[in-house]
């Protein structure tokens, strides 16, 4: 058996899970909450950009269960003998995605390319000559590839997209049997779904797994032959690596997020609550704190910390590990340094909050402030608290990028978007252009911050009275109910 590993960012992941289902389980037991998260269930886009949001959090969680496998016993050992377990530790992803894994070639090689992208010094019948080398993976299979390559793309093409349409007609009518009433046949069930006669908008969510699922096939079918999206200078899969950058996002992501809360609800609502000396101290202290130039300020705590990690290398027992401590510890700087606009927020909520009758009578009654500020206070920020930490998800994740872009992010040795931006900085300068590495990093990123905003945007609207003002409109008369006629003035009568 493999030894399990359980990384910082991983226990932090788990326990964010564990508290979104804590969540979920409340938020279905409390009859406002219930009926506010309904509203976003009915949001056609949203509910299609969650989809696409799962997706990422199911790859982000195979990449964070971690284990160092077994090594086969060494000749002559005893029986007896301790397991010895191997230095590399790897996660469940790239057990299912050992093929690409390990596919690495010399170089630089296009996306679906057989050949390498620069011209070598190779030997062709006892000659020297310089001309484009064979790959060592991408397309080794084909004897002659001027005259196969395409006819084995298209076909592994139709084989792929083939699986993906087969996954697709599953998918359909196992959600049409899922929601099928008992007196209703799966027919209508999907005309159903079709039409959107249903609550929650499952014909946009379909039709966004469906694509999901269809590009799912096409990239399993060339994958196992293939560099998709081509290799790096080093010669890795740019696609393995980019599946690889989700975790990093996620966790960086979500951990900021987790770490900016506790700083920013519990001095805006004391600022807001106490007001006076204790409202000038803490405005005071952000007010300090955001004059400091951020990405100064966190490339000083990221130095900090490689001088730490760099002096106490037996604290680690992996190159992963070490990594992994200072992607944690990265998550933790940006919440620390981020809590100030969440608690300006919070601040002017509380200061509106404690002046209702309901705070005023708790006070009369002589409840205490804590109790006041637990009981009456912050149940009533927790929606500006919700939106801004769903809004801030994706601020988070294009600053990771930034930083990492600069220098001053993850280890050089974790896979971000930024690291994969911040290598093809130079090789946008090539000639020629080594394009796939940015436009993969470009795409996966886009595809997760677009959907978190589109989701976030739900969700404001649904928590934040004034934003959902903006949306309500009057409904349009239909035509079995005509618009009713204004009725005429009356006739002034004449003398």
């Amino acid at each position: 058996m493999p030894k399990i590993v359980f990384l910082a960012t991983d226990i932090a992941l788990y326990g964010l899970i564990v508290a979104i289902a804590f969540y979920v389980w409340h938020a279905l037991r409390t009859p406002t909450l219930r009926q506010t998260w309904r509203s976003v269930l009915h949001d056609r886009v949203a509910m299609a950009a969650a989809v696409v949001l799962i997706v990422f959090l199911v790859i982000a969680v195979l990449d964070s269960l971690h284990f160092r496998p077994l090594l086969p016993p060494a000749p002559g050992a005893a029986a007896d003998a301790a397991p010895a377990y191997s230095t590399r530790t790897l996660s469940v992803l790239d057990w299912m995605l050992e093929t690409p894994r390990e596919a690495r070639e010399k170089s630089y090689s296009i996306p679906l390319g057989t050949h390498g992208y620069a011209k070598e010094s190779i030997v062709v019948d006892g000659k020297t000559i310089r001309d484009y080398p064979r790959l060592q993976f991408g397309g080794a299979h084909l004897k002659d590839t001027e005259a196969e390559w395409a006819g084995d793309v298209a076909r592994r093409s139709a084989v792929g997209l083939l699986g993906g349409a087969v996954a697709v007609v599953v998918l359909w009518l196992a959600v049409a049997a899922l929601r099928k009433r008992p007196r209703t046949s799966l027919a209508s069930s999907l005309e159903a779904i079709w039409r959107q006669t249903t609550e929650v908008p499952w014909r946009s969510m379909l039709i966004t797994a469906s694509v999901l699922l269809l590009f799912a096939g096409w990239v399993a079918a060339l994958w196992s032959a293939y560099h998709v999206l081509g290799t790096d200078q080093t010669g890795n899969d740019v696609l393995f690596q980019a599946l690889k950058s989700i975790r990093t996002a996620v966790v960086i992501g979500s951990l900021a997020t987790l770490a900016t809360l506790p700083f920013a609800i519990v001095f805006g609502i004391l600022a807001g609550y106490y007001k006076g000396r204790v409202d000038d101290a803490i405005q005071y202290l952000y007010t300090v704190l955001s004059s400091i130039p951020s990405v100064l300020l966190i490339a000083a705590f990221v130095l900090m910390i490689q001088v730490f990690v760099d002096k106490n290398p037996q604290m680690f027992e992996t190159a992963l590990q070490r990594a992994d401590i200072r992607l944690f510890l990265l998550s933790a700087i940006l919440g620390l340094t981020g809590w100030a606009a969440l608690a300006r927020l919070l601040r002017a909520e509380t200061l509106k909050l404690s002046e209702l009758d309901y705070v005023q009578a708790a006070r009369a009654f002589g409840v205490s402030n804590a109790n006041i500020m637990r009981r009456h206070i912050l149940p009533n920020v927790t929606h500006v608290v919700l939106i801004v930490a769903v809004l801030d998800f994706s601020g988070l994740v294009l600053y990771e990028a930034v930083l990492s872009y600069v220098g001053v992010g993850v280890d050089p040795t974790t896979n971000s978007f930024g690291t994969m931006i911040n290598s093809a900085r130079t090789e946008m300068s090539r000639d020629p252009i080594v394009w796939w590495t940015l436009t993969a990093a470009f795409a996966f990123m886009v595809a997760l911050v677009l959907s978190m905003q589109f989701f976030a945007s739900a969700v404001n609207e649904a928590f934040d009275p004034r934003a959902r003002a903006f949306r309500i409109r009057r409904p349009k008369p239909s035509s079995a109910q005509p618009a009713v006629q204004p009725a005429p003035a009356p006739a002034i009568a004449s003398d």
